[in-house]
């Protein structure tokens, strides 16, 4: 096993940390690996590791690394450094069909000719499985994916939810010792997404197969993710559960990819080992000490606060901050108010109220006070990620 190198970042070596914490039934390690296409660096010292039977979202903008880490466990690429084992076993240089993954492609990739049980028979084919348990195997996966009934239609005579269930059910019929999903849901409708998900996650935990799942949208990492490794340029920013990763972000753009919320100048007051306190208007919050350590009191710092920790409270209430209301969008069970705010700098507040609360009655230009509930609050430094 390749050591971890001494320049990581802080952000890389607080995700190796936690990754010590995973269970010792190891699916999946990614030691130290990097790959380059040209002079383009597209995944720079990656550290990973996945436990069996864990679900693990990759999580980031176009462009970041994670398709291309999903690739390379698969096999369909090769890493430039580094190691990946899968099962304990080394598999750097192990070709694509020996590696035992399924892979469910981001636009399904069905064979237009074949029928869905040829479909989902290929695989077993392709490894020499015999016709009878072939058979057997098949029938056992299209009724998992209810698509009984379905076995002489081709693709074309499908829907799309119809689609990614023979392409879920070509993936699992091999019996993977780890599931790839890269982007399953993308081509589909905002209701069918949400039913897809549900049914995937179910599927998944019934079955105990470890899964690697690639999204950049983050409503679907966060509802179905045992753990989030968050990537940017190439490199994995954080890895933790979904609720750590939205109340407890370690870096800047974790902070701002995760969640809704908004950023608000404020300026750091004191700082000791694992608190600091940070100033917005007259409101003082106290935050994780470690993102701006080595900054001097003084300094203007980037607050990072959620809608749901603030809340609307009297006119000239002790901590509150006033504002104007500058739109209101109703979003079905709750409205999203933006608020413009002299104490904030000029940043922009968001605050999600219900509207059984009398959200409603907010219109645009309606003076408003403001109230932060300062737990999870978190800060950094202007700059940098």
């Amino acid at each position: 096993m390749l050591s971890r190198p001494a320049d990581l970042s802080a952000a890389q070596i607080a995700a190796a940390d936690r990754n010590a914490s995973v269970p010792k039934d190891v699916a999946v390690r990614l030691d130290g690996v990097s790959k380059r296409f040209g002079t383009s660096v597209a995944l720079d010292d990656a550290w990973l590791t996945i436990g069996r039977g864990e679900f693990m979202t990759l999580l980031g903008p176009s462009g970041c690394g994670k398709t291309t880490l999903l690739n390379l466990v698969a096999g369909f690429l090769a890493p430039d450094l580094g190691e990946i084992f899968i099962d304990g076993a080394l598999v750097t240089d192990v070709p694509t069909f020996e590696r035992k993954t399924g892979v469910v492609f981001q636009n399904y990739a069905l064979f237009p000719h074949m029928t869905v049980a040829n479909n989902v028979a290929y695989g077993l084919k392709a490894r020499s499985v015999a016709k009878d348990e072939i058979r057997t195997r098949v029938a056992e996966a299209l009724a998992m994916m209810k698509l009984t009934g379905f076995e002489g239609r081709k693709p074309r005579q499908l829907s799309g939810g119809q689609q990614q269930r023979v392409a879920l059910a070509r993936a699992l019929v091999i019996r993977p010792k780890v599931l790839l999903l890269d982007e399953p849901f993308s081509a589909l409708d905002k209701n069918l997404r949400a039913s897809m998900q549900v049914e995937v996650k179910e599927i998944q935990r019934r079955l105990g197969v470890s899964t690697i799942f690639v999204t950049h949208d983050q409503s679907e990492a966060l509802s179905l993710s045992d753990r989030i490794a968050v990537m940017l340029g190439g490199r994995i920013c954080q890895i933790d559960t979904p609720e750590q990763l939205y109340r407890k972000p370690a870096a800047r753009f974790v902070a701002s990819f995760i969640g809704a919320g908004s950023l608000l100048r404020a300026r750091l007051e004191r700082i000791d080992t694992d608190l600091a306190d940070v100033m917005i208007g007259t409101t003082t919050i106290s935050v994780p000490a470690k993102p701006l350590a080595g900054l001097a009191p003084g300094t203007m710092v980037d607050l990072f606060i959620r809608p749901e920790q603030l809340r609307v409270v009297s006119p000239g209430e002790v901590g509150a901050f006033d504002g104007t209301v500058a739109a209101s969008v109703y979003q079905g069970g709750h409205v999203d108010l933006y608020i413009d705010a002299p104490a904030t700098a000029g940043a922009r507040v968001l605050m999600r109220l219900n509207v059984r609360d009398g959200a409603g009655a907010w219109s645009n230009g309606a003076k408003i006070a403001i109230g932060i509930d300062g737990n999870d609050a978190v800060a950094f430094p202007q700059s940098g990620v």
